[in-house]
């Protein structure tokens, strides 16, 4: 049974879990204050972002808005700054121009690397318990987030090692979500995933964007999965940047262009066809 905040955690995990929250000071869950509000009715805004490494510019000029309950995707080949981007949005790396959140903006972090071993001895009991701990929650905010990535208490007993990469992904996703985050990011979430993993864990994001209204930003390098889940794509490729729908970005002109090689991909419609 998980067991509360103000319980003993009997655990040695919490170290490592607080490395997670705090890794390359990536805080995943933050109240943004109402002086960085984003305008209109939308949950993120922003205006003329450049981010520049040792005077490389990896991100510039870059304008964009989010509306609240959208599903945005970023892709683009490696090294046009996807994970820059999402690092500089949750205000982990400097930056010039402004990115403003709706106030009380709440949001989850789901990275693409951890800062530990899978072959530790810890359990995702134990990843649960600490941040229970962390976000000052009950245990009932924990069985609801498993709820909401449909992860069965049972799973939590085996340490993260043994689990499957769906559901050590689904498991991330439920660790984020407690703290009750309206945001969620996820960097590349069903990156070594198995198929059956990965068509579990896209369901439970499309459920809490549907069922929740949730707005997600998502990096993927699976355009079937872009296509199908998105409701706008923010197209990255090296001081570029290319938004719109998923019909307009993901053509094969566009996609040519961006990776320098022909992209194709097969759309799958709600009957698998």
């Amino acid at each position: 049974m998980l067991r509360g905040a103000d319980e003993d955690q009997g655990s040695e995990a919490v170290p490592a879990i607080v490395r997670l929250n705090l890794m390359a000071n990536e805080v995943p869950e933050r109240q943004i204050p109402s002086q960085e509000a984003a305008v209109g009715g939308s949950v993120l805004d922003v205006n003329r972002l450049t981010v520049s490494f040792d005077h490389t510019v990896i991100l510039a000029d870059l304008s964009f808005t989010v509306a609240r309950g959208a599903s945005l995707a970023v892709i683009g080949p490696n090294g046009a700054g996807k994970t820059v981007l999402f690092r500089a949005l949750i205000g982990a790396i400097a930056h010039e121009g402004t990115i403003r959140w709706a106030p009380g903006t709440r949001f989850g972090y789901v990275p693409q690397k951890l800062d530990i071993e899978r072959d530790l001895p810890i359990t995702g009991r134990d990843l649960l318990r600490a941040k229970l701990t962390i976000a000052r929650a009950r245990k009932e905010d924990a069985l609801r987030a498993l709820e909401r990535v449909d992860l069965r208490e049972e799973v939590l007993v085996k340490p993260i090692g043994s689990m499957s990469g769906g559901q050590f992904q689904r498991l991330l996703v439920a660790f984020a979500l407690i703290g009750k985050p309206d945001v969620l990011l996820l960097d590349e979430p069903a990156a070594g995933v198995d198929v059956p993993g990965q068509e579990a864990l896209n369901a439970a994001l499309r459920r809490l964007q549907q069922e929740e209204a949730i707005t997600t930003l998502l990096i993927s390098h699976d355009l079937s999965v872009v296509y199908h889940y998105a409701s706008t794509v923010l197209c990255l490729a090296r001081q570029q940047a290319y938004l719109g729908a998923p019909q307009a970005v993901l053509t094969p002109e566009r996609l040519s262009e961006v990776y320098g090689t022909p992209i194709s991909f097969h759309f799958h419609d709600d009957h698998g066809r």
